[in-house]
């Protein structure tokens, strides 16, 4: 996948999250995606970046990302069952998804998975619904008998890079490279952890 697939996150659920966001985590149900659930997730994917990336993207870059585009790609992937993709739903709407596999990059030991895609939809962040989707991912690579997971984010999303630390995860400093984007010059880093424990 392309630089528009970070494995990007948003905060844990705060102790001081209002009623309706405690309503909200209670009644989350996360399941297998279906092909259905391509334009809900397209749909996340587009808007939290336009929300995530005001500080590192240019408004028009981001005003201009196609959800028809991603929805076919999505569609694709749900598919062919490849990246394995979790949504997260509240009263039947969709507000969040991850999409894992066995690592892409290249040299990769054998057993080692991949975070691919972890988004929340703005309006969802703080009420755990992150938290619920990479714990639920965690628990079908465990099943799935990988012994390490490892995850890209820019260097500069904050907000993430606070999730993935809580949840076990390490910079890997020498992995940090540059990409551009949207005429923006980025960096990421790779993040691991072990499945020794599951958080």
């Amino acid at each position: 996948m392309t630089p528009n697939n970070r494995a990007d996150v948003f905060e844990l659920a705060s102790p001081a999250r209002s009623r309706r966001s405690c309503q909200t985590l209670a009644a989350m149900q996360i399941s297998a995606a279906t092909v259905d659930d391509a334009r809900g997730i397209a749909e996340v994917h587009v808007l939290t970046w336009q929300h995530a990336y005001r500080h590192l993207l240019p408004a028009e870059f981001l005003a201009s990302l196609p959800v028809e585009k991603r929805e076919a790609m999505w569609r694709e992937c749900i598919a062919k069952g490849s990246p394995e993709i979790l949504v997260a739903k509240s009263e039947g709407e969709l507000c969040g998804f991850v999409a894992f596999g066995a690592s892409r990059d290249e040299g990769a030991l054998p057993l080692t998975a991949e975070v691919i895609a972890i988004y929340v939809a703005p309006r969802f962040w703080s009420t755990g619904a992150g938290r619920q989707l990479w714990q639920a991912s965690l628990r079908r690579m465990v099943a799935q008998g990988f012994n390490a997971v490892t995850l890209w984010v820019i260097a500069n999303n904050d907000r993430a890079i606070r999730f993935y630390t809580a949840a076990g995860f390490s910079a890997d400093p020498a992995s940090l490279k540059q990409f551009t984007l949207g005429g923006t010059a980025l960096e990421e880093v790779r993040y691991t952890r072990s499945m020794e424990t599951q958080t």
